[in-house]
């Protein structure tokens, strides 16, 4: 039993159509010169045709990746070597013919090996157009793009730095474009504006010292936000000795107290509102306006119920008790005041049997 190292047919390339049209190119022209041999063909317009896919291309030439055998298929119909039809009902598929005229002069209908209807007869104008192309793995910038990149100050060590990310990245896209040389040069500027910022903001960067305070923008901002200025300046000492704890180092300290004050002041004011602990009333207590939106369903007038505050105030700050919702025994009073309201607008003899019904109700009994 015989093994050889070579289980394929060898590729056999021309030394002189290599340096002629290239390396690359004559070793696609001659693996499609061999898929002819494996594949229906027709001869039209003095040419011969046969259809093939990526998925053939892929299989005779595994050393390429897809973007490679796109490149280099596009780079031989630039050159004029080879000639492209689409197949309408699938993108990945067409026509292909060598730029040889065939010796019959014997021509096959315009057909493609499946059935007419599935041949345009335009050209692809995307690929025969000769403008866009594939990046080549093994791309560089050249030495003018160096020199042009170099009037904007950049170093050459960064643009060599980036040159693979470059690569990859429309290589991974499998995108055409129609000139590697300005994408490269806008990629680079581009970049090279985000490390002059990234390294702007670096300079400013600062540990928290023991001075530290928030500037007046900040101030301004949160105090527009109703938080109470007291209750900033109160918070200054404890935000400086937290963040000189963790030793951070960084150019938004007042972006981070805004953000700081807007949680506490959010948790006080949640914590005040639901505190159950007993308080003497406020010498400058206000009902809330959810008190007056509850008088309003019993329809008591609002006037009439902002006029019993002061009253209000008045009666428990001479009872001095403490109570833990003021909002409540206001609603109590108010409806207790507003019922003996109704009450002494009534005649006479209506007050005198409401008077009667209240004595002699038993109710409570029952």
């Amino acid at each position: 039993m015989t093994s050889s190292l070579i289980p394929e047919r060898p590729l056999l390339i021309s030394p002189t159509l290599a340096a002629t049209i290239g390396l690359e190119e004559t070793v696609m022209l001659h693996v499609i010169s061999e898929l002819f041999l494996q594949h229906p063909v027709i001869v039209r317009k003095q040419l011969r045709w046969t259809e093939l896919d990526y998925a053939i291309l892929q299989k005779a030439m595994p050393f390429w990746t897809l973007i490679d055998i796109k490149r280099v298929r596009q780079n031989l119909v630039e050159k004029g070597l080879i000639y492209l039809e689409a197949v309408a009902e699938n993108a990945d598929t067409f026509l292909i013919a060598i730029n040889q005229p065939h010796e019959s002069k014997t021509e096959l209908p315009a057909a493609s090996p499946r059935k007419p209807s599935s041949l345009n007869s335009v050209f692809n104008r995307a690929d025969a157009s000769g403008k866009a192309s594939f990046i080549p793995s093994n791309w560089q910038p050249s030495e003018d793009l160096y020199q042009q990149l170099q009037q904007h100050n950049i170093p050459r060590e960064f643009i060599e730095q980036r040159v693979k990310s470059f690569i990859m990245y429309w290589r991974e896209r499998q995108k055409a474009q129609y000139s590697w040389h300005n994408t490269f040069l806008n990629w680079i500027l581009k970049d090279w504006r985000k490390e002059q910022s990234f390294q702007g903001a670096k300079e400013l960067e600062s540990d928290m010292s023991s001075t530290w305070r928030p500037n007046e923008e900040a101030l301004d901002i949160l105090e527009n936000a109703g938080v109470n200025s007291i209750f900033i300046e109160d918070s200054i000492p404890e935000f400086i000795l937290y963040w000189k704890e963790r030793g951070l180092v960084t150019s938004t300290w007042n972006t981070k107290f805004i953000a700081h004050i807007r949680r506490q002041w959010a948790k006080f004011t949640l914590a005040v509102e639901n505190d159950p602990t007993p308080r003497l009333i406020p010498a400058d207590y206000q009902p809330s306006p959810a008190c007056f939106e509850v008088l309003a369903m019993a329809n008591i007038d609002e006037n009439f119920a902002r006029e019993q505050i002061k009253e209000f105030i008045l009666y428990w700050q001479d009872r001095k008790e403490a109570h833990p919702s003021w909002n409540t025994k206001f609603l109590q009073h108010v409806k207790y005041k507003w019922a003996h309201h109704l009450q002494s607008n009534l005649p006479s003899s209506q007050q005198l049997q409401n008077k009667i019904s209240q004595l002699t109700d038993r109710s409570w009994a029952d």
